[in-house]
């Protein structure tokens, strides 16, 4: 019989790495606490979403290939972020169609996972043992939901927590309002998406806001602190794994 334990390459993304790498951390206990052997592969970068998005599919393409030869040799890969692991699950396959690669970004695509799905999937659950941080707000990021079909998974992972009281917003499908170069592009619509969805999770009465992606999560505090609101903003692995702390912006 082969005990031997799957391994997950740990795609950490660049927003974590550069601006919340204890989110990084917490993913990673989730994941080995599930039964998994977990490694960082160094060496990694962005996957190419950014010049993706904005119709520069040779950058995206170099940056991809990249990807393919760092993550070939695992199991899995679980990202703490939808909208990453929705780009190589969704778009590799897309961007090496007809290039020799393809067969290899197919691969890579049916192997990545975002991390509340991945958990779900493979019997892992939350780490904390209590929550007294009040009840919690989760947001909906596009790319988790849309490309990822990640909707009910953080809801059932996040019930698990003892003492942890979910609420909803009254419009929790919408955008926030980052979707990354869309905020660069149009940001007199972005701030006024963001402003709607900092309102929306202060009203649901949370004294929290959680979600799986970073750009949103930033995007949203540093509205909420314009604001005035007074929310702890937490990505989803720091609350499950019971390591949240400071809250988004509040250390700068």
């Amino acid at each position: 019989m082969n005990s031997r334990k799957k391994t997950v390459a740990l795609f950490v993304t660049c927003l974590v790495d550069a601006m919340r790498p204890s989110t990084g951390f917490a993913a990673r206990a989730l994941i080995e606490a599930a039964g998994f052997r977990v490694t960082v592969p160094q060496g990694q970068t962005c996957c190419g979403q950014s010049a993706f998005n904005a119709g520069d599919e040779a950058d995206a393409r170099a940056l991809a290939r990249r990807m393919l030869t760092i993550f070939a040799p695992f199991d899995y890969v679980v990202a703490p972020s939808g909208s990453c692991a929705g780009m190589v699950r969704a778009h590799y396959p897309e961007l090496f169609a007809g290039q020799p690669e393809e067969e290899t970004a197919r691969a890579l695509s049916a192997k990545t996972f975002e991390l509340c799905e991945f958990l779900h999937a493979h019997g892992g659950g939350p780490l904390a043992r209590r929550w007294d941080m009040g009840p919690v707000v989760y947001h909906d990021s596009c790319s988790a939901r849309r490309e990822m079909g990640v909707v009910e998974q953080p809801r059932a992972l996040l019930t698990q927590i003892p003492g942890l009281e979910l609420m909803e917003m009254e419009d929790n499908e919408a955008c926030c309002g980052f979707g990354g170069l869309f905020s660069v592009k149009l940001p007199e619509i972005s701030g006024h998406m963001a402003r709607l969805k900092a309102e929306d999770a202060r009203n649901s009465g949370a004294a929290v806001l959680t979600g799986p992606d970073m750009g949103c999560l930033l995007n949203i505090a540093g509205r909420m602190r314009r604001l005035g609101i007074s929310m702890k903003v937490f990505h989803i692995a720091e609350v499950l794994a019971g390591t949240a702390g400071a809250g988004i912006g509040e250390d700068g």
